[in-house]
């Protein structure tokens, strides 16, 4: 186990370390990279519980750090604190479909009131858009959760709540649907 001074020092080396990196040193990244990068992994595993999207979380988290740690303020907080307030954010926008596709700027044509359903809006797009095509031609259910996720902004708890189905079950079909889609408008 490490002791009090180990880990103060550890800390104190973070700190130096992004103070370093605002400044452009690349080599204090660098090694900030190698001492952290392993734990950080640790925690967005916890998190995003695919090793592909945490690794993702963390190199974005560097990418971040890279520009924005003359944001770092000692007075604040540790660097450390910093450093995983910046991954757990990160990994949190990731679950939250930071990114989810394209799909929503076309789907954002037709707002959607509460009441309305997942048909409704599907009738609303124009007849001869290509998103409409390719949507028509999803199994009408698959089709249902797209809208539902993308134009009425539901989460995957969320949908399967709705559609009655498991939370597995509704991550898949929105998954195979939106590569379906992209097939169709591509």
């Amino acid at each position: 186990m490490r002791g009090v001074s180990e880990v103060a020092q550890a800390a104190l080396s973070v700190d130096e370390a992004l103070q370093r990196s605002a400044r452009g040193d690349r080599a204090a990244l660098r090694a900030l990279y190698e001492s952290e990068a392993p734990r950080m992994l640790g925690v967005a595993l916890r998190i995003l519980r695919r090793r592909a999207l945490a690794e993702e979380a963390v190199h974005d988290t560097f990418v971040q750090v890279w520009r924005r740690a003359g944001g770092f303020d000692p007075a604040r907080g540790s660097g450390r604190a910093f450093l995983y307030a910046m991954l757990r954010n990160r990994a949190l926008n990731i679950l939250r479909g930071e990114a989810r596709t394209d799909l929503t700027d076309t789907l954002d044509e037709a707002v959607p009131s509460e009441e309305e359903g997942p048909e409704q809006v599907v009738v609303r797009l124009s007849e001869a858009g290509a998103l409409r095509r390719c949507l028509d031609g999803l199994d009408p259910r698959r089709r249902n959760a797209i809208v539902l996720a993308y134009a009425h902004g539901l989460s995957h708890g969320e949908l399967a709540g709705r559609l009655g189905l498991p939370l597995g079950t509704a991550k898949s079909w929105l998954r195979r649907s939106l590569l379906a889609l992209r097939e169709c408008l591509s």
